[in-house]
């Protein structure tokens, strides 16, 4: 049976002004490609900004409990469903994978800070925008084996701090991946991994070794 990967999905407005939740086809793609197959986790509350209550939150919980693993995958915002879901993750060691702005919620529910880039060198489409250094005692480093590796970019925040392990900076010291290595897979990365691996081989080791712990 293929493994279940939930992935978070965003609010979007359309330029016809219908609301939907999605998730990128991207991050799809990956699961699929590395034997997964995905279902959305879609918040149970009326408006994005509205708390979730615990019989609202139970529901969701039944969602998550039937995958085998989570994609907390890139957006623009926080949201309260978001935070809930990951603290859930962490507290029943359900894999979890958090991409860009996914990884900035993770480090926020675990004590850290967000700023505003100041310039937008980190926030462009090119393939790749600069170099990533692992820490070589990192679960990351375990998976990639590669200390020094070139990613994309495509964000306008960064975490300044967060009491996860903080497991690589990019050249100008920003934080581009978190982890708590006790976990069967909790992992927060910075950069877009989903758009590389047609072109990169490193990346596309991310999701195959998530999606085999999730297969576990």
């Amino acid at each position: 049976m293929l493994p279940i990967i939930g992935v978070v999905s965003r609010p979007e407005v359309l330029n016809s002004g219908n609301k939907i939740y999605y998730i990128n086809q991207e991050i799809n793609d990956a699961v699929v490609k590395n034997g997964g197959i995905t279902i959305t986790i879609n918040p149970n509350i009326l408006q994005k900004y509205q708390r979730l209550n615990i019989e609202q939150f139970e529901e969701i919980k039944k969602i998550i409990n039937l995958c085998d693993g989570i994609i907390s995958q890139g957006g623009d915002e926080i949201l309260d469903y978001d935070l809930e879901i990951i603290d859930y993750c962490y507290k029943t060691n359900k894999p979890l994978l958090g991409i860009c702005q996914g990884m900035q919620t993770i480090s926020y529910l675990f004590g850290g800070n967000i700023k505003k880039l100041n310039n937008l060198s980190h926030y462009t489409l090119d393939k790749y925008v600069h170099k990533v250094n692992i820490k070589k005692n990192s679960k990351l480093y375990e998976i990639i084996n590669k200390q020094i590796i070139n990613v994309n970019s495509r964000h306008k925040y960064y975490v300044t701090n967060t009491n996860l392990d903080v497991v690589a900076y990019s050249d100008d010291n920003i934080i581009e991946a978190i982890e708590d290595k006790n976990k069967k897979f909790f992992i927060g990365v910075e950069w877009h991994p989903e758009s590389m691996i047609e072109y990169d081989i490193l990346e596309n080791k991310l999701f195959s070794y998530f999606i085999e712990c999730c297969r576990r």
